[in-house]
């Protein structure tokens, strides 16, 4: 480990590490499930939101949920996730 060129904050890591400063925690595997579970919930978490729609685009919704087997407010979610996620891009119409 010559070669090995640590940051300040890391040097000093090591150095506590190598003199005891840190214990080993009890039952390891179980803390690491512990902190993956609570990393996971953290990246997926969800938000309840309420919108307004036209009941004409509501049943279109609803019907184009249907034809893909979803429940439509999970459709609903997806169509947005899409589109945030640039997936789905906007379609410019042509005015009249």
């Amino acid at each position: 480990m010559k070669d090995l060129h640590l940051t300040k904050e890391e040097a000093q890591i090591l150095k506590d590490v190598e003199s005891g400063k840190y214990k080993p925690v009890k039952n390891l595997a179980k803390e690491i499930v512990r902190f993956q579970q609570a990393a996971r919930q953290t990246l997926n978490k969800t938000r309840t939101i309420n919108i307004r729609l036209s009941e004409p685009d509501l049943y279109k919704v609803k019907a184009l949920a249907a034809e893909k087997g979803l429940p439509y407010q999970t459709f609903i979610g997806s169509i947005l996730h899409q589109y945030s996620s640039g997936n789905i891009k906007e379609v410019e119409r042509e005015r009249q």
